[in-house]
C-alpha cells in the first residue's frame, strides 16, 4: 500500500497514479524496489549486487515505455542507483525516469542516478527525467543525476530534463559519443530559487560521419541562488553540432556559461549560443497593461520561457 506521500511523488514525476498492473516498470523507493515488471519484449533483471538494474529492449520492439521512478521519503538517506539500458536494434520506445524526494527532516535527502545507454543501429528512444523536491525546508534535498550514452549507427536519442522546485543542489553530467548518423538531442529546463545551485555538464564527441548534436539548455536563477553551465562539443568527423544556453537572472541570482566548441575535422559544423539576462521591461509593461500584476506578469513571462 503506498503512501499519499509516495504517491503524489510517484504522479509528479512519472505520471503514475499508483503502481502499474501492466508493462514494464521499476518503481524504486528509498533505495528499495516497490513493484517491477517485464513484458515479452522489455526485461527488467536486477543486477547481482542490488545496485540497481539492466533494461533489455528487444531488437524492433515499437510504440512500448518503461517506467523507471525513484523515490525518496526519508531523511539522512543517500541513495545511489545503477542503471543500463540496452536498446536493441530498430527498436522505438519511451523512457520515463525521474526522482522525487519530500524530506521533512533536518538532515540531507539524496538520490544519485548513474544510467548508461546502449543504443543499437537505428534504433529510437526517447528520454523523460523530471527532478522535484519538497519537504518543511528544514533538511536539504540533493539530486546529482548522470546520463551516459553510446549510439550507434544512425540511431536517435532525445532526453527531456525538468526541474522546476525544490532540489536545494544538483550536478547534472551528460555525455554522449555518437557513430556515423547517430543523432542527440538534449534538452533541460531549470528554475532556482533561494541559496540553490545547479550546475550541467555536457561532453559529446561526435565520432561518426554525418553524427549530429543538439544541446538546448533554458533556466531561471532567481534570488540567492547560482547555476553553471558547461557544454563541450568535439567534432571529429564531418558533423553538425549545435549548443544554445538562454537562461532569465532574477533579483541576486548567477548564471555563467561555459561553451567548449573542438573541430578535429575540417568538414565539422559547431555552433554554440549564449543568451544570459533579466526579463524586458516592456514584456512586464504590456502584460501590466491587461491587468496583470507585477509578480503575475512576471509568472507569466517565466512559464512561457520554460514551456
Amino acid at each position: 500500500m503506498l503512501s499519499d506521500i509516495i504517491k503524489n511523488l510517484l504522479s509528479e514525476v512519472a505520471g503514475l497514479q499508483s503502481i502499474p498492473t501492466a508493462g514494464a516498470f521499476n518503481i524504486r523507493s528509498n533505495g528499495k524496489s516497490a513493484g517491477r515488471n517485464s513484458t515479452d519484449t522489455i526485461q527488467i533483471v536486477p543486477k547481482e549486487n542490488g545496485s540497481g538494474i539492466d533494461i533489455y529492449v528487444k531488437s524492433g520492439t515499437k510504440d512500448e515505455s518503461v517506467h523507471i521512478p525513484a523515490l525518496v521519503t526519508e531523511t539522512d538517506l543517500h541513495d545511489v542507483v545503477y542503471n543500463d539500458f540496452h536498446i536493441g536494434e530498430g527498436a522505438d520506445v519511451t523512457i520515463v525516469a525521474g526522482c522525487g524526494i519530500h524530506n521533512c527532516g533536518c538532515g540531507i535527502s539524496q538520490h544519485d542516478g548513474i544510467h548508461r545507454f546502449f543504443v543499437g543501429k537505428n534504433a529510437k528512444i526517447k528520454y523523460i527525467e523530471k527532478h522535484i523536491g519538497e519537504g518543511d525546508g528544514h533538511g536539504q534535498n540533493i539530486i546529482n543525476p548522470q546520463t551516459h550514452i553510446i549510439a550507434e549507427e544512425n540511431s536517435y536519442v532525445e532526453m527531456d530534463t525538468v526541474q522546476l522546485k525544490g532540489v536545494d543542489s544538483t550536478k547534472r553530467i551528460s555525455s554522449a559519443k555518437l557513430a556515423a548518423g547517430a543523432t542527440v538531442v538534449i534538452k533541460e529546463k531549470i528554475k532556482t530559487h533561494g541559496k540553490q545551485y545547479a550546475e550541467t555538464s555536457f561532453d559529446v564527441d561526435l565520432d561518426g560521419e554525418g553524427s549530429s548534436a543538439k544541446l538546448i539548455s533554458r533556466s531561471v536563477a532567481r534570488d540567492n541562488s547560482r547555476q553553471l553551465f558547461r557544454s563541450k562539443l568535439s567534432g571529429n568527423q564531418a558533423c553538425y553540432g549545435h549548443s544554445e544556453c538562454d537562461a532569465i537572472i532574477m533579483d541576486h541570482g548567477i548564471v555563467a556559461a561555459e561553451p567548449e566548441i573542438i573541430a578535429n575535422n575540417v568538414d565539422a559544423t559547431l555552433i554554440h549560443e549564449a543568451a544570459i539576462g533579466k526579463i524586458a521591461g516592456e514584456q512586464l509593461t504590456k502584460l501590466m497593461t491587461l491587468g496583470l500584476t507585477e509578480q503575475e506578469a512576471e509568472a507569466q513571462i517565466i512559464n512561457g520561457f520554460l514551456k
